[in-house]
């Protein structure tokens, strides 16, 4: 669809009243990455239902120095209501999958997948994880019930790893339900525990890099490595995160995805009279 309806030669014209918006991204120090879900329609339509919103980049795609991410149109008074709270929404969720993309980029070349966390803004989550797919990231449980993550409070009440992995057994046999299990260890006798304990996926929560490559090799060692997931995880940093995923792990979860991704540098400029329509 257009940004403002075509007359009758099939020409582009504004209706009445109304101006061609255009929003351009600015990356400070880094190219960005476009992630534009149904945040800034929703802003508008609370505003004005006659605002019309036509992204000028697919999700995903990379955004270079004032590049169009977006065009608007409708009355001037709208749109610059809704302005700042549709910059929010952008620049967040554009920050998050440009961040994303530097960890992908970072451990590209190695089997490791990023996944982000649950630390994800209050009420956000949903677009908060949505932006990390856009920056080529994957996801984690997206809440309590997706899976069960045994971390290390619900070990020490268990018990013990195996304790812990046992409970959730019993439990899901009694339910009748089954989901993912992910067991969190700090060390390489907790990892080598679960193993044996029969865990299918394994975070390993702020172990040295040496400490991580012993356990991968244990995992080789079994005739069932093939079915175990092991995970890196705790304050994984882009300094940090090559040699991580050069350990072999399968998956690395950053927190600081969705916790500390800088917003990215967008601004609204309206523009008056006729503008061709985006193709």
């Amino acid at each position: 669809m257009p940004p403002w309806p075509r007359t009758r030669q099939g020409r582009t014209s504004p209706p009445r009243g109304a101006f061609p918006r255009n929003w351009w991204p600015r990356p400070r120090s880094a190219p960005g990455k476009a992630a534009s879900p149904p945040a800034s329609p929703w802003v508008f339509a609370q505003v004005d239902p006659e605002v019309e919103v036509e992204p000028a980049v697919a999700d995903g795609a990379r955004l270079a120095d004032g590049q169009v991410l977006v065009h608007l149109s409708g009355s001037a008074r709208s749109l610059i209501t809704g302005e700042r709270t549709a910059l929010n929404f952008l620049q967040r969720m554009c920050g998050i999958a440009t961040l994303t993309d530097r960890y992908v980029q970072a451990v590209a070349g190695t089997r490791a997948r990023i996944l982000d966390t649950r630390k994800t803004a209050p009420g956000l989550r949903a677009l908060d994880k949505y932006a990390v797919t856009a920056g080529g990231g994957h996801n984690h449980r997206l809440d309590l019930a997706a899976m069960v993550l045994l971390k290390e409070n619900h070990i020490a009440a268990a018990g013990g790893v195996t304790a812990a992995i046992e409970a959730v057994r019993r439990g899901m046999a009694r339910t009748g339900q089954t989901v993912e299990s992910d067991v969190e260890v700090q060390t390489v006798t907790q990892a080598a525990e679960a193993l044996d304990a029969g865990a299918r996926w394994i975070m390993l929560d702020n172990m040295p890099v040496a400490d991580i490559e012993q356990v991968v090799k244990f995992r080789a060692g079994r005739a069932d490595a093939s079915r175990i997931l092991l995970e890196a995880s705790g304050t994984i940093r882009l300094d940090t995160v090559l040699a991580i995923a050069g350990t072999g792990v399968d998956l690395i979860s950053v927190g600081a995805l969705t916790h500390s991704a800088p917003a990215l540098d967008l601004t609204m400029l309206l523009t008056t009279g006729p503008v061709p329509c985006p193709r």
